[in-house]
C-alpha cells in the first residue's frame, strides 16, 4: 500500500471513530442533537454505540498504528465514564449505585 493510501485510510478510520464518538456523546445528551436541537438522553443508543468501538477495538488490535489505538481507546474510556455518569442520573443518583 502507497503511502498516500495509508494516509487516507488512517484518516478515514479516525473519522469513523470520532463521529461515533460524536453520535454516542449526542445519545448520552453531552452535546445537541444537530436534527432536533434538543439535549436528549437515549441510554441504549449510545451503549450500543460504546459497544460497536469496542468491537472495532477488539477486531482491530494489533492492527492499528499507535496513534489510531490511542484515539480509539480514549474515546471507549471517555464514553464508558460518561456512561456510567448518566445510567447514575437516570438511577436516581450515586444513593442507588452500590
Amino acid at each position: 500500500m502507497s503511502d498516500d493510501a495509508a494516509s487516507r485510510d488512517a484518516a478515514l478510520f479516525l473519522q469513523l471513530v470520532i463521529g461515533l464518538q460524536q453520535s454516542a456523546m449526542i445519545a448520552l445528551g453531552k452535546l445537541k442533537n444537530p436534527f432536533t436541537g434538543k439535549v436528549e438522553v437515549q441510554l441504549e443508543a449510545a451503549r450500543d454505540t460504546i459497544d460497536t468501538l469496542a468491537a472495532l477495538a477488539a477486531r482491530t488490535r494489533n492492527n492499528l498504528e499507535k496513534d489510531e489505538a490511542r484515539v480509539l481507546e480514549h474515546a471507549i474510556a471517555e464514553l464508558r465514564m460518561n456512561y456510567v455518569d448518566e445510567v447514575k442520573k437516570s438511577s436516581g443518583g450515586e444513593s442507588q449505585a452500590t
